[in-house]
């Protein structure tokens, strides 16, 4: 998947995504909270954003600030259900 390397790519298939449609189903907040669950804050917002941009095709630098401000405030409402803090 585009802007997502081997170590992520692993980390994505502990939680059962091992395609890019599997990653769209259930959308870059939701992975992102299912990973920070997993594997605690190994997983950064580098990631949430790297899975947003893969999702639309995109290098991970070609997200607006607007965009990645929405990804980061979806991501901590979503982790302040598992009362998990985003970093």
């Amino acid at each position: 998947m585009r802007n997502l390397g081997p170590k992520s790519e692993t980390w994505l298939a502990e939680i059962d995504i091992h395609t890019l449609d599997d990653l769209r189903a259930i959308g870059a907040v939701e992975a992102y909270a299912r990973l920070r669950f997993r594997f605690g804050r190994e997983i950064t917002r580098n990631m949430l954003h790297s899975m947003a941009a893969a999702i639309a095709d995109i290098d991970w630098r070609q997200l607006s600030p607007e965009h990645k401000a929405d990804l980061d405030r979806a991501a901590a409402e979503r982790l302040a259900r598992f009362n998990l803090t985003k970093s």
